[in-house]
């Protein structure tokens, strides 16, 4: 689930991403780079949406959280009582694959309100002061710091952390950062696989803007790409953001190769077209028009991808395939005197 912060963080992004759907040029650096805009552009949401492809029987299976595990309910129900309760459950299912937003990371709070250096070595501790009026958000909610200098700032974001934390507590959310996210110890985790987990105790912990939370999501992305662990992020609210980090990167060969090995051709073929609206190359919009497939496939590894005898290679096996299928079907035909 989302924070308090993250949904204003969420829905600022998304007004954003109304006046503003292209990547930014090449020329821009990495500092000024902003990906919200693009990421909940409404096509990039379309189509990772539907790459994430949707599994019930995953999206709802039963998760060891610390929640106690309720037996199964079971009734009888009219025609009109089954699809509220089937519509019902779509909406649960579209809410739990709500995916976490792409946001650029945060810069540090400099702001100072005043120096006031007659009040200094008054004492030798630093005063917190927080607005604790109910119903502002966490972002916006006003906490200054008085240094024992005398100098009046903005409270840092570890600040604001910790007095948002003390006055309006977040379920699940711990103080301090938990030792699980240390280098040691998540890389024992991920050797668990156990990515999901650590994505969505991420989520709770770190605001998405949060350097630390944007390190630890890469972290994970990286581990799933270089072990091709795909199938445990597919049908995930993790699998849309991970895609994305995917493309912006450049680093989608893997994934393709994957896609045509296990004959997800559909898949292979969106990526690609993914892949040419972030990154808005010359052919994007003639790749958007070509309705094959496999022509969507052949014109990226041709002209973009860096491993192109691998990708060469499944496609040859994959038509290779396809055509010993079709000669297969026909001697059938011709053996049961369909032909």
């Amino acid at each position: 689930m989302f924070s308090r912060n993250s949904r204003m963080i969420l829905r600022k992004c998304q007004l954003l991403s109304a006046g503003k759907n292209r990547w930014l040029s090449s020329t821009t650096t990495k500092a000024e780079e902003d990906p919200a805009p693009l990421f909940f552009s409404k096509d990039i949401q379309e189509l990772l949406k539907i790459l994430t492809r949707p599994d019930p029987k995953k999206v709802f299976r039963t998760r060891k959280d610390g929640h106690p595990i309720e037996d199964p309910t079971y009734k009888f129900m009219t025609d009109e009582e089954l699809q509220a309760s089937l519509q019902k459950a779509e909406q649960d299912l579209q809410q739990r694959l709500q995916m976490p937003p792409v946001v650029k990371e945060r810069s540090p709070i400099t702001d100072i309100v005043s120096k006031d250096p007659a009040i200094q070595g008054n004492d030798g501790s630093k005063y917190i002061f927080t607005d604790i009026t109910f119903g502002v958000n966490d972002l916006n909610r006003l906490i200054v710091a008085r240094d024992p200098d005398g100098t009046l700032r903005k409270a840092s974001w570890d600040e604001r952390f910790r007095m948002n934390q003390i006055y309006f507590p977040v379920e699940g959310r711990e103080m301090f950062t938990p030792k699980m996210f240390q280098d040691e110890q998540i890389q024992a985790i991920l050797e668990r696989k156990d990515y999901e987990f650590i994505l969505d105790r991420a989520c709770t912990q770190f605001e998405p803007d949060d350097p630390e939370y944007q390190r630890i999501t890469r972290l994970v992305y990286d581990a799933v790409d270089s072990q091709n662990d795909y199938d445990t992020l597919r049908s995930t609210r993790h699998y849309g953001p991970f895609l994305f980090h995917l493309v912006v990167t450049k680093n989608i060969d893997n994934l393709l190769y994957e896609n045509i090995t296990r004959e997800f051709i559909e898949d292979a073929a969106l990526l690609v077209k993914l892949f040419h609206k972030i990154h808005e190359t010359s052919q994007c919009d003639e790749v958007s028009r070509i309705e094959n497939n496999m022509e969507v496939i052949q014109k990226y590894i041709d002209s973009d991808a860096p491993k192109k005898g691998k990708l060469n290679s499944a496609i040859n096996a994959y038509k290779e395939l396809v055509k010993t299928r079709e000669t297969v079907a026909e001697a059938v035909k011709k053996a049961h005197g369909l032909d």
